[in-house]
């Protein structure tokens, strides 16, 4: 997941749930109705079995807790903001709103960027990120036990001394949860060789919308007893139930990388070189592209050593699964390849302080935008679609096409290894034209990725954002199953209403 931050547009100026062509709309998806229509439901008796001062009224602080990063997404008027400290309070806000019928709305950080953690009107939001203990960490089984609100990078760095990681690895690993990763099945800049987050969960605990609580998935490394029922809560954004615990399976220590960098005058000719160098059979450890516009911006909010001028840039590791030969042969076939599609300039390092560098460079894209935006109206929609690689070199040129035709500024970086593609549309949020104009460029993004045979988000999920398009994906029998499912879950729908599953067909 790119850690971009998604300014939220001035009341006003914003379109709103019914203005906003891929926003919510009333119509969607019903909301649960509350026991009556004019009397508020009493959550004194909740607050009676929970911890101490988990329950929280005030209104203040539960508006700080409605809404994730995500822009052109409608914010509701929760109930109230419940901070669980354990998995009974998980179970005892589950069990009150099922039978009250009251919808609750699964949160971590508020890390993310489709809308999935925002508040609508009357729910509980029902925070986990307080939920943050690393349990266990077995050396033997090369497993980690964690709570939901784990930091990613606060597991990385206890591994560390045991000689082991845990690979996924989103833009957003400072700030981000594993209970939030779980939930979009995150993944990020090594995602193109070690895979993402579903790829490591073996073992799920979760409280379901009724309060009962299951472990699903298996215990040991292999293990084919039943359905596999984790997969179905990875990506599940919280429509399903609420994770409590988390076992993920763990690698040896990830070696040092090789650090190659590719720079090109026309964007066009950076795909074609991802295009044949995946073909090639080579496993590279990371590739991610940066066009010239987020090149300029990361220039403009630090001092990484990025050449100026550049139309697209390619940032590649290998390490080789620890040989230096082989990472040397990948980085030299990457080098070949590069200058044959056109590179201007090729450079390859095995200086670790340059690998720092660009990696930090690459990381630092999102502060870079966000800095921009700030000075130049304040709106930054960040986008989320993956592609087949073949079609990479059409998608850029189209992305060129969509930013001359709304008149909008876009920025692409993109974990390039496997075509997960990051547009941001950067706009006035002062002026309801160019707000517009963002607007019909993410729609006209959307449009592109699935027409090009890929997917409307690669990882940062459905959320509200999104859900209209998730229709226009799934075929008419896969809306059927997931719709089954979702009642099968949660029979009474009070898990994330209008969210992700929001707007299938019946």
């Amino acid at each position: 997941m790119t850690t971009h931050q998604a300014h939220a547009v001035p009341s006003g100026t914003v379109p709103n749930a019914t203005d906003a062509p891929n926003a919510l709309n009333a119509t969607d998806v019903p909301t649960p109705p509350l026991t009556s229509a004019d009397v508020a439901v009493d959550l004194a008796p909740l607050a009676a079995v929970l911890s101490d001062r988990a329950l929280v009224d005030d209104l203040d602080v539960i508006a700080a807790h409605s809404k994730d990063r995500a822009v052109f997404a409608p914010i509701g008027a929760p109930r109230a903001l419940i901070r669980a400290r354990n998995v009974s309070d998980v179970q005892e806000t589950l069990r009150f709103a099922h039978e009250h019928r009251l919808p609750v709305i699964p949160q971590g950080a508020l890390t993310g960027l489709s809308g999935g953690a925002n508040g609508v009107d009357g729910a509980l939001l029902l925070n986990v990120a307080g939920m943050d203990r690393i349990v266990d960490i077995d050396t033997v089984e090369q497993t980690a036990t964690v709570e939901p609100g784990v930091l990613n990078r606060a597991l990385k760095d206890a591994l560390v001394e045991h000689g082991l990681s845990y690979p996924p690895d989103p833009g957003s690993v400072d700030i981000s949860t594993l209970g939030g990763n779980v939930a979009t099945n995150a993944g990020g800049l090594c995602c193109v060789k070690y895979g993402v987050t579903k790829d490591y969960v073996r073992r799920l605990t979760v409280v379901l919308a009724d309060g009962s609580l299951t472990t699903v998935g298996r215990p040991t490394a292999k293990g084919v007893a039943g359905l596999d029922l984790a997969s179905l809560f990875v990506g599940s954004e919280g429509t399903l139930g609420v994770v409590v615990e988390i076992v993920v399976e763990l690698i040896p220590a990830i070696p040092d990388p090789l650090t190659g960098v590719a720079l090109f005058d026309d964007i066009r000719d950076a795909a074609r070189t991802i295009t044949e160098f995946m073909s090639s059979g080579v496993t590279p450890s990371m590739l991610e592209i940066l066009d010239g516009t987020s090149i300029a911006c990361i220039n403009d909010y630090g001092d990484f050593g990025l050449p100026e001028g550049a139309a697209a840039m390619l940032l590649v590791q290998s390490n080789g699964d620890g040989s230096l030969e082989r990472a040397t042969a990948d980085l030299t076939l990457f080098e070949r390849i590069a200058a044959g599609q056109g590179a201007t300039e090729v450079t390859i390092s095995d200086d670790p302080d340059d690998s720092e560098m660009f990696i930090a460079a690459r990381r630092s894209v999102g502060h870079a935008l966000e800095k921009y935006a700030m000075a130049h109206g304040g709106g930054e929609l960040v986008d989320d679609v993956c592609l087949p690689r073949k079609s990479l070199a059409e998608f850029f040129t189209r992305m060129q096409a969509i930013a001359d035709e709304h008149d909008v500024m876009l920025a692409v970086v993109g974990h390039a290894g496997d075509g997960n593609m990051h547009p941001n549309v950067l706009f006035d949020v002062q002026d309801p034209a160019s707000v517009a104009r963002a607007n019909a460029a993410f729609e006209a993004i959307m449009a592109t990725g699935l027409e090009l045979g890929g997917t409307i988000t690669g990882e940062h999920g459905v959320g509200v954002l999104k859900q209209r398009w998730l229709a226009q994906e799934l075929d008419p029998v896969a809306q059927r199953l997931h719709l089954a499912i979702k009642r099968e879950f949660d029979s009474r729908g009070i898990l994330s209403p209008g969210k992700m599953l929001g707007a299938l067909a019946e």
